[in-house]
This record gives C-alpha cells, structure tokens and sequence, in this order.
C-alpha cells in the first residue's frame, strides 16, 4: 500500500502543480499587460508593471488552487482508468474505502498548503501591492459604500461622566508611509447632539489606540450633555498644530477599515467583525468573509473527492479531455456557487457558516453520491 500511496499522491501532485504553474503564468502575463498601460504615468516604469503583476499571484494562487485540484487529480486519475493501472490497483487490494482515504489525507494536505498561501503570502502580497500603488500616487484614495462618498467611517462609544457618547471617525485617504489624510471626528453626547468635532489634515495611529493628529481645527460645545440648550452656547474653537487623541480604534482596527479586504487574514477579520458587533454596526459581509476565508482551503479536499469518481468511469466513457474538462466546468461552477452564496447570504441574512460552507457540503455530497452510484453499480 505504500508503493500505491506514493504513486497516487506523486502523480497527482505533480499534475497539480503543472496546472497551478500554466494557470499562474497565464494570469501573470494578463495582469503585465494591463499594468503596462500605466508605463510612463507618474515614474512607472516596465519594472514596477511587473512587480505589481506578481505581487497578485499569491492571492491567484489561492483563488485556483482548488480547480487545480480537481484538474490535476481528474486528469491522474482519468489516465490511470484509462490505461488499465487503476483497475490493476482495485485487483490489488486497492478497495474504495482506501482510495477515498488516501486521496483524503492527500486532500488535507492540499488544503493545509493553501491555507498557508491564503494566511500569510496572499495578505502580505496585498499589501506589497498597496505599497507599491502609493508611492506613485499621493495618497491611496478608500472606496466607500455603495451610494456613498469615499472614505472609511469608524465607530466607538465610550463613558463619560455625562454620559455615554459615540464617535465617529472619516478617514478619506491613507498615504503610501501609512499615515491617514483629511480625517474627521464627530464625537455625540447620550442625545444625539454634536459635542466635538476634530478635522485633522493626517494622523498616524499607534498599536494602543493613541493618535497623532497633524494640523488640526477642534471645535467643542460646551452645551452638549447638559440642561441648556446646544444652540445658545457659543462653541469653543482652536486650532493646533499637533495633538493626541486616545481611542479604542487602534491600528489594527484602523487598518483592517482603511486597507481591501484581500490584505486581512483570518485572524484580523475575526477581530474586525467582533470589534463591528461590540459597536452595534453591521458585521455580517466580515462575519461571511471571514469564514469564507477560513472553510475555503477545505474546498481542495471537495475537489478531491469530486475527481475520484473519474476513475471508476469506464475507459471507453469519454477520453481524458473530455473528462478534464468536465472536470473544469465543475470547478468553474463551484467558485461561482461559492462567490454566490456569500452575496445570497447577505441578502438573505443566512448564519455567516452557513452561507460559506454551502457550496462545499452541497458538492461534497454530489461528489460522495457519484461516487458511491460508481462503485455499487459500475
């Protein structure tokens, strides 16, 4: 059994890595190409077109691992049946209990890799990426909600002796060093009324929440939180060239606002939905993202068992292109499920879980079914 392990988990191991390659290569080249048309803009050069194209390729290769997955394994498999060696194995003891196993462990193997790929390189990419993009442009400008004007919006309450208050925070744009350019603070008593307003022209935020606001107009009215009505209470404004604000936004959180959400890890998109729920804001679309992020490498191991039907096909059903490419229309059709049930799920208000393991348990069952349909009756 230890010959048919290394034979199987070989074969089809390298098969996925010469699919990942070509994919990979193929999507480098059209990602170059469309960055070449920023040569020549802003100190751009042929260079830096290549160096954004290949900072994209971690988080391609974490998009289609699983389809290089199922091609792979399809393709070894199909050639196996098709030239009598897996038939061979099945008279050699190798039963469906055992290949379903072995093809298992090969499958969280697969899934632990790609979890490593979508974790640490794909973020860190991301960011590489973002860097990149700002040192040719003055600032990065933060897409904001549909409908809405650019910019990030952070929330936080906190106590006060007169009460609870709640502040929000704009941030329009962060620079290429990190720092946050036109920011806003709109600080509420307990009824709503506007108590301080801080408008700074960039801040920087440090690990415990403490921000450095540069060139700043504050405006305070005094009104705010007691008996007296707002209105007749002149506010007291200022202007400073520095100051430190304290907050529970710390970098992190600030970072996880500001920055796409390719560049977070599963990690820090957990923090950033528990910190959107303990702020009464709406969490769900990280909540989805989050274990999106976290189940997808499992889909490897879907798409694993979804390929092994391919080998108890009859070698006269079809040759091996047509099974590979049915194979890639399975996967096509399993990303597509897969970006769909995240938006579903929002519209619906699906369990976040829910929404994102859908697709995985709806064609693991497929896969299982097949195969079992396979093995009993062909």
């Amino acid at each position: 059994m230890r010959t048919v392990r290394r034979l199987l988990w070989r074969d089809i191991t390298s098969s996925v890595a010469f699919v990942s390659l070509a994919f990979l290569s193929l999507f480098f080249f059209i990602d170059f190409v469309e960055e070449l048309g920023n040569v020549g803009t802003r100190g751009r050069t042929a260079g830096h077109a290549a160096l954004a194209a290949l900072y994209e390729l971690p988080g391609l290769f974490y998009e289609l691992m699983p389809i290089a997955v199922l091609i792979g394994t399809t393709y070894t498999l199909a050639r196996l049946a098709q030239t009598s060696e897996f038939t061979i194995l099945r008279t050699g003891g190798l039963g469906p209990g055992r290949a379903l196993g072995l093809l298992a462990t090969l499958g969280l193997a697969f899934a632990a890799f790609t979890f490593v790929i979508g974790d640490w390189l794909a973020p860190a990419g991301e960011r590489a990426g973002v860097r990149l993009q700002g040192q040719f442009d003055d600032s990065l400008s933060i897409a904001g909600a549909p409908g809405a004007a650019p910019g990030a919006w952070l929330k936080e309450r906190r106590s006060t002796p007169t009460g609870e208050h709640s502040i929000s925070v704009h941030v329009a744009a962060a620079s290429a060093s990190g720092s946050l350019q036109a920011v806003r603070i709109y600080e509420f008593d307990g009824d709503g009324a506007l108590a301080l307003r801080i408008s700074a022209r960039s801040a920087t935020v440090d690990d415990e929440g403490v921000w450095t606001l540069r060139d700043v107009e504050r405006q305070r009215w005094p009104g705010a939180g007691t008996t007296a009505p707002a209105q007749t209470q002149p506010a007291e404004r200022e202007r400073l060239a520095e100051m430190r604000w304290k907050s529970q936004l710390t970098a992190e959180v600030v970072a996880a606002a500001v920055l796409p959400l390719a560049t977070m890890t599963t990690r820090e998109l957990w923090r950033y939905s528990e910190h959107l729920s303990d702020q009464d804001q709406a969490s769900q679309r990280h909540q989805i993202r989050f274990w999106n992020k976290a189940l997808y490498p499992l889909a490897c191991l879907v798409m694993v068992a979804l390929a092994l039907p391919f080998a108890y096909l009859h070698a006269r059903a079809g040759g091996i292109s047509l099974k590979v490419f049915g194979g890639i229309m399975l996967g096509i059709s399993f990303i597509l499920l897969n970006k769909l049930s995240g938006h579903i799920g929002m519209l619906q208000g699906w369990v976040p879980w829910l929404a994102a393991a859908a697709p995985s348990l709806l064609y693991l069952g497929i896969s299982l079914a097949a195969f079992a349909w396979l093995v009993r009756y062909r």
